[in-house]
């Protein structure tokens, strides 16, 4: 749309200098400003994958128009899809490339049937409205397999903010940034400020979402999509619509009852972990905040969740204040609804020794701090609430960023009620924890620890991890093996990586 301003524009005056016209053409002059234009634009926009493949499309069909060549839209999209794949061969992994390249295949695809119309107003609103259904359909089966979740209304927002944004906000952005005149720039503010409102009208609606498809759902719902946008008239159309179920109404895994699911994230240093059983969740710390922008629990921890089909959380335990613990605690809140949070912040119920519940056969007990710490104790570590999990006669210990004297402390109180077969290293692997008695204690099997590729504190440290290979525990590292997945229950302790189940070759294994 830049690119045939500026062309337009260009074309117009330089047909009005007949001295140019003479000289060079203003067809080719305009293609070369359209180029342009649409160049700059793109390097304003951050050059991500959709807007590359936008350039190259238009760059194809310039070149083509300019040789006096016909280039069948098709040519134009996979000659556009070789050049991003030649410059970046790593765009496939961009969820942009799909959703871009997807959109444009199907606008071409239903291209015959919005072509040639007679111009009449219920032509243009059937074509238009062809135009958003193709869109919106094509980007389904990805949208449900990255994020679970698509919109209702996306099409009517689209139908709005696309034009007013590339044909009145954008001109006159770029017009003020060339012309200092403050009304300009007033006009482009005031109708982006009414197409927010709009937005913001828009984001009220509600937005559908189900667990991750498989991959073959998602595939079979490309399929299908295919079917749904054959050109009326075609037999099997409604064959489409069933193709699409599967990844519509995926159903939700859940774990059997007396079994509990946990999840410790590959979160880099910090820790956030997702406990389930079959009616139930809880957040045990929400990870780390990434920046003033991004925390893990906006990246990370919400994103998996609405991948298992989680909405809900009945209990956000944030372990203390620690920013690589409670970071992504405002983004949980803020995308799920939280039935109670048990916190050493002073946020929701203080989480307190003694506690305990039972959800669906497993059994969740708090076994620090003591009521008494909160008056006597500064150090947010020596706060860490600790959680342990029992299903079907096995157990976990989440442990936080407990030190040397919370370990003694719970040695004193009761010794065995630390039993565990698999154990989150205490402060990740930290010279501060992992006593050999704490270790003996417990007797895990399996020791997990959380933590960032290369972190800046070298965690975990030699000895430490010297100590647990020392006892015969079996060592799981987050920043080496990916998100570890432990399931617990009457058939003993389970432990899986995400990186032995999804083997990359990048991961230099």
């Amino acid at each position: 749309m830049v690119a045939a301003l500026f062309g337009l524009l260009t074309g117009f005056v330089w047909r009005r200098v007949p001295a140019l016209a003479l000289r060079l053409p203003a067809q080719r002059v305009a293609l070369l400003a359209g180029c342009l234009a649409a160049f700059f634009y793109v390097l304003l926009a951050g050059f991500a994958v959709p807007a590359q493949r936008t350039l190259y499309m238009l760059l194809v069909a310039a070149l083509a128009m300019g040789s006096g060549r016909v280039v069948a839209p098709s040519r134009t999209l996979s000659l556009a899809l070789l050049v991003v794949l030649l410059i970046d061969p790593w765009s496939v992994l961009a969820v942009g490339f799909w959703l871009s390249f997807g959109a444009v295949g199907a606008l071409l695809y239903v291209g015959s049937a919005v072509v040639g119309d007679s111009g009449g107003w219920r032509e243009r609103i059937r074509s238009w409205g062809v135009v958003q259904w193709a869109a919106t359909l094509a980007s389904l089966p990805v949208l449900l397999l990255v994020f679970q979740q698509f919109s209702l209304v996306s099409p009517l927002a689209n139908a709005v903010a696309i034009p007013v944004v590339s044909f009145i906000v954008t001109p006159l952005a770029l017009l003020a940034a060339v012309i200092p005149w403050w009304p300009i720039a007033a006009l482009a503010h005031a109708v982006l400020g009414w197409l927010m409102l709009f937005l913001e009208w828009c984001a009220t609606w509600p937005v559908w979402e189900a667990p991750a498809p498989p991959l073959w759902a998602a595939l079979v719902a490309g399929l299908g999509v295919a079917v749904c946008l054959l050109p009326r008239g075609m037999p099997g159309r409604l064959l489409g619509l069933a193709l699409l179920l599967p990844a519509l109404f995926w159903p939700v895994e859940r774990p059997p009852a007396g079994e509990a699911w946990i999840t410790v994230l590959d979160v880099g240093q910090g820790l956030a972990t997702v406990v389930r059983t079959r009616d139930h969740a809880l957040v045990d710390d929400p990870g780390p905040l990434y920046s003033a922008e991004s925390d893990a629990g906006q990246r990370v921890v919400v994103p998996d969740l609405r991948s298992l089909g989680i909405d809900a959380v009945d209990v956000l335990m944030v372990t203390h204040r620690d920013s690589d613990h409670a970071g992504g605690m405002a983004s949980v809140q803020s995308a799920l609804a939280v039935g109670k949070v048990l916190s050493s912040l002073g946020d929701g119920e203080p989480c307190r020794n003694g506690q305990n519940w039972d959800w669906n056969g497993v059994t969740l007990t708090v076994l620090h701090p003591e009521a008494a710490d909160y008056a006597e104790t500064r150090k947010s570590n020596n706060l860490s609430c600790v959680l342990r999990i029992e299903a079907g006669g096995t157990r976990m210990l989440l442990t936080s960023d407990i030190e040397a004297r919370d370990e003694a402390a719970l040695l004193q109180r009761d010794p065995a009620a630390l039993a565990a077969e698999v154990l989150l290293v205490p402060h990740h692997g930290s010279r501060t924890s992992s006593t050999p008695e704490f270790i003996a204690a417990v007797g895990a099997q399996h020791a997990l620890i959380p933590i960032g590729y290369r972190n800046r504190f070298g965690h975990p440290k030699a000895e430490v991890v010297e100590r647990y290979v020392a006892a015969g525990t079996s060592l799981w590292r987050t920043d080496r093996d990916g998100a570890l997945r432990v399931e617990l229950g009457t058939n003993g302790v389970g432990i899986a990586a995400w990186r032995d189940e999804r083997r990359r070759y990048w991961h230099g294994r």
